[in-house]
């Protein structure tokens, strides 16, 4: 791990540390970055999701019968 000295905002630190459960500024920092990671990786799956259901992946999930079909 790097380390680097910065300047943060206190404020937007404290509410981040709030807001995700930390008691030191490292661990609110490495957490916050985690989290903008882990947020990309769920905007790109739904992303793709979407590009998906645009091609009609999920159309036989919405025809009469489905459930029945895919429960055997």
């Amino acid at each position: 791990m790097a380390k680097t000295m910065i300047d943060i905002n206190e404020e937007a630190l404290a509410l981040a540390a709030e807001v995700l459960g930390t008691t030191t500024k490292k661990d609110t920092v490495n957490a916050a970055l985690e989290e903008i990671g882990a947020r990309y990786r769920r905007e790109q799956a739904l992303a793709q999701l979407v590009a998906l259901a645009d091609d009609g992946a999920f159309d036989k999930l919405l025809e009469p019968g489905f459930e029945e079909e895919a429960w055997r």
